[in-house]
């Protein structure tokens, strides 16, 4: 592909390698097979080309070189907060942080400088409420600019922060900061969601009654309600303050995200601060090409990792555009006129919403001012082809089409595109630098050209530390190396082309075994999701325990005035046959009111599955986690 394209940040790292370490590369695939051969070369390359503020230097990059257990930048000390607060080198106070939009009130725009006072101001008050280093500091509130203060200003202290949407009911929100044993709640008394107001006010008071460890509440003023005898936010940043930032050990913990809990008690996966800032530098710099003065909006729940993936645009000098309330109303251009009214430079979405554009006949680009726009990135699941084909014809060339896959355990994307990648249509470009990435076999062989199970044969910074509680390490090996010792696990069913592409066709818990043959729930979804007769699906496979076929399920979630009739079902049988293969004809297609999924997007097929094979709908899965709770009790009828 020849030279990065110009004024990219991976062109500029280019350059600075073959200056500064004699280091010189031809295409994309040459730098990514160094960064993942040579990872203390990799990796010191990156935190110096970043300018990681490293209060005491480490002594190595790598110290401990097996995983679990790898030991990076031993005896570096440093503080994310300190490098998302006061950005690179040469960052002006009156650069603009956050711009901040809502249903709820009207919008807020933050400099650096005030973003600055406020993170010291929180900081100190946190102080004052006995917060230290080590204590864990949560929050029930959305994305708006004081959650976003509070959590820079916990970090700054050396403290431990998680948060949760107040979308969330008490019981999920419970289930996970109980684990964590917080001392400092931080919550709003209620939002708004489109035109209507919602009181979390009960939600908020079970919260205190469960969690006995809280020595203070502090109440953030926002929507209907308000949070009785808290601490009033005015107060805890009443005080002016000078800013700190407390010098921590590289692997400190810095937050604490939690798994769906689709399938049990949610991981309480701990990260920490050079892990985050290392990794959010070199993702955020060489895929999402942010550079100082851009604009970032990534429509986000505070519960999701994209959350905290979206705060650290803030470590590149970047701004954050905060969007809270409901993403679609009062239609789908929302997003797109918020976009165009900041200023966006990168616009995060999921496939489902570009595909609702698509299929209202949306034209973004012709209809709002977005030449600002130069990425729209695309994670949660996989963006049918159609998709991208809409992207290049509403954008143009201008405007990269970013794809990627990750995930909370490592905060960060694994496989995904970027400025010196081709776009693949239906496709995921290749792999992340940084991350030694392959699909194995049961026996753990590579395999190239078929689907097999996502692996990462290298550590990486943001590896999880530990999971909160797991004192042994036991849960943490149960979940990613006991597969294959010593390789990461992930969970995804993946293809690699030989030319290096990526097709994610699901988690690998849920694919579909058909007689010896394993098939992709996504490659269902792509081709039935596409009718416009349907606007939702699920595919769940029985297997049988005798080695046959065993039985194939779609459920489908007719569009507004369509039957699930028998011509409808032979018109979807049709297309799969044709699509994919006969082998693909499910034995039952059921109606559903609604495909249970999870608040972040995720069709929940292995709780599915569970539910037919007998279980209990409430133990499967924790109805405040999910979008509709009732969505699965249509499951359970099948089941019955």
């Amino acid at each position: 592909m020849g030279a990065p394209p110009a004024g990219t940040v991976t062109a500029a790292f280019v350059d600075w390698l073959a200056a500064e370490r004699g280091l010189r590369f031809d295409d994309y695939d040459a730098l990514q097979r160094w960064s993942v051969t040579d990872l203390d070369g990799f990796w010191s390359a990156i935190a110096a080309f970043f300018a990681v503020p490293f209060h005491d230097a480490p002594r190595a990059v790598l110290e401990a070189r097996g995983m679990p257990g790898t030991v990076w930048f031993p005896g570096a000390t440093l503080n994310y907060a300190e490098r998302a607060v006061e950005g690179p080198p040469g960052t002006s106070d009156d650069a603009p942080a956050l711009l901040a939009y809502s249903q709820t009130r009207d919008e807020q725009h933050w400099s650096r400088g005030e973003l600055r006072d406020a993170v010291a101001r929180a900081r100190a008050g946190l102080q004052r409420l006995g917060v230290g280093r080590g204590d864990r500091v949560v929050a029930y509130a959305p994305n708006i600019p004081e959650t976003v203060i509070a959590h820079l200003a916990v970090a700054s202290l050396g403290a431990v922060w998680a948060s949760c949407a107040p979308e969330f009911g008490a019981r999920s929100v419970i289930d996970r900061f109980a684990q964590i044993e917080p001392t400092v709640l931080l919550a709003v008394g209620g939002y708004v969601y489109g035109d209507k107001p919602i009181d979390r006010t009960a939600e908020v008071a079970a919260l205190r009654a469960a969690l006995p460890s809280l020595r203070h509440v502090v109440g953030i003023p926002y929507g209907p309600g308000e949070v009785p005898d808290a601490l009033p936010w005015s107060e805890l940043v009443g005080t002016p303050a000078a800013p700190a930032y407390d010098p921590v050990p590289f692997d400190h913990p810095l937050v604490v995200l939690f798994s769906s809990g689709t399938t049990g008690r949610p991981k309480a996966i701990v990260h920490g601060h050079g892990g985050l800032t290392v990794e959010h530098l070199k993702n955020h710099g060489l895929a999402w090409d942010v550079r100082p003065g851009d604009r970032m909006l990534w429509f986000s729940t505070t519960a999701w990792m994209m959350w905290n993936a979206l705060v650290s645009g803030l470590l590149h000098g970047a701004a954050l555009i905060l969007v809270d309330g409901n993403p679609l109303h009062p239609d789908l251009g929302w997003q797109w006129r918020l976009a165009a009214g900041a200023r966006a430079t990168h616009f995060g979405s999921s496939p489902g919403f570009l595909m609702a554009c698509r299929a209202e006949g949306l034209h973004p680009a012709a209809e709002q001012d977005l030449t600002a726009l130069r990425q729209i990135c695309v994670a949660g699941s996989p963006l049918p082809p159609e998709g991208y084909r809409w992207v290049a014809a509403e954008f143009g060339p201008e405007v990269l089409l970013l794809v990627g896959s990750g995930g909370t355990d490592v905060c960060t994307g694994i496989v995904q595109g970027g400025p010196w990648q081709e776009v693949v249509e239906g496709e995921i470009s290749g792999r992340e630098l940084g991350v030694d990435t392959a699909a194995f076999d049961e026996a753990g062989n590579e395999v190239v050209g078929e689907l097999g199970e996502l692996v990462i044969r290298a550590p990486m910074p943001s590896m999880p530390l530990f999971f909160w509680g797991d004192e042994d390490g036991s849960r943490l090996r149960a979940a990613y190396f006991d597969h294959y010792p010593g390789v990461w696990r992930h969970g995804d069913w993946v293809r690699f082309s030989p030319s290096g592409s990526v097709v994610v066709t699901g988690r690998s818990d849920a694919t579909l075994n058909r007689g010896g043959v394993r098939l992709g729930t996504a490659e269902f979804y792509s081709v039935v999701e596409e009718m416009p007769e349907i606007v939702d699906s699920l595919v769940v496979h029985l297997e049988d325990a005798a080695g046959g076929p065993g039985e194939l399920l779609l459920f489908v979630v007719p569009a507004a005035g369509q039957e699930v009739d028998e011509a409808l079902v032979g018109r979807i049988r049709a297309e799969l046959r044709s699509a994919l293969s006969p082998r693909h004809l499910p034995d039952r297609i059921h109606a559903l009111p609604a495909v249970p999924r999870t608040r972040t997007g995720k069709k929940l097929e292995v709780p599915a599955k569970r539910i037919l094979l007998g279980a209990d709908p409430d133990a499967v899965a924790s109805r405040d986690s999910l979008v509709d709770p009732s969505a699965l009790d249509a499951i359970a009828d099948v089941a019955r």
